[in-house]
């Protein structure tokens, strides 16, 4: 177990690299640092922000993408999903599913299209998929920027827990509301559902990436019923809560973006617009 002092030596020296856009090296070229030290560094961070007036309201689910986790890990693959804190701060919803998102200090930028769930109730410990469907308000396609701290995006999976799960802002495009029936069917729908991502800039535009819904541990839903059954063994932080909204992790790997670029995307066999990001 990580000492307290260590704990709150690293929470400070992510943030302070946050707020300043500069880079660091891995915690883990440091420390033996395990997965249950990271999160307790994120305790220490979700602390300090909420100290420093930001709101929790909800959570990021990261690496849910099974193809993903070849490409990433310093020293291994990663091998698994890792979850963080959202904020008032860092969610905004778009106009029209059109946003501008201004890119300053942020630590080696990447885009990642995603799925939004809001929770209407909290759901039971013991829930099933299809309870925890029932437990649903609405969900919403979402851009979610990532940075990395660590230079050339290498790092183990204990640094980019503590890193903030590498979160620095999630875009919402138009909810739509789920009907009981929708809910009842939503792990079938999205079993089939597909995204394009683009991107256009001064030199013309071009298709970037797409991505489907069955490599986010077989559905976005199912990304959500793993947060919820490892929460439920993270004492430190609560339990999902009604209200909440989760983003499920990316469809596609993490992009590399920069001033100047809009990117846009658009589903297949699923009934959600797209989104248009211009970033500045």
């Amino acid at each position: 177990m990580l000492m307290s002092t260590l704990s709150n030596r690293y929470a400070h020296a992510l943030l302070k690299a946050r707020a300043a856009g500069t880079l660091m090296s891995p915690l883990t070229d440091e420390t033996d640092l395990s997965i249950a030290d990271a999160y307790d560094i994120a305790r220490t961070i979700l602390d300090t922000r909420i100290a420093q007036g930001e709101e929790p309201i909800g959570r990021k689910i990261g690496f849910s993408n099974r193809k993903m986790w070849p490409l990433y890990g310093k020293s291994e693959p990663i091998t698994g999903p890792i979850w963080s804190t959202i904020f008032d701060t860092t969610v905004e919803f778009a106009h029209d599913n059109n946003a501008v998102h201004k890119l300053t200090k942020a630590q080696q930028p990447r885009i990642e299209p995603e799925l939004v769930f809001k929770l209407a109730r909290t759901p039971e410990p013991d829930v099933d998929l299809e309870g925890l469907g029932e437990c649903l308000e609405w969900m919403a396609h979402g851009f979610e920027i990532v940075v990395s701290p660590f230079r050339n995006w290498e790092f183990e999976p204990a640094d980019a827990i503590a890193a903030f799960g590498l979160h620095r802002a999630l875009i919402i495009g138009e909810p739509k509301m789920l009907s009981r029936e929708s809910k009842r069917r939503l792990h079938t729908v999205l079993s089939g559902a597909s995204i394009s991502l683009s991107r256009s800039n001064a030199e013309g535009s071009e298709l970037c990436a797409a991505g489907f819904a069955r490599d986010v541990l077989d559905s976005p839903l199912h990304a959500l019923l793993a947060l919820h059954q490892e929460l439920q063994q993270q004492n430190q932080f609560s339990p999902l809560q009604a209200g909440e909204l989760i983003t499920t992790g990316s469809w596609t790997d993490a992009l590399p973006i920069k001033r100047g670029e809009v990117w846009s995307s658009a589903f297949s066999q699923l009934n959600l617009p797209g989104l248009n990001l211009s970033l500045v």
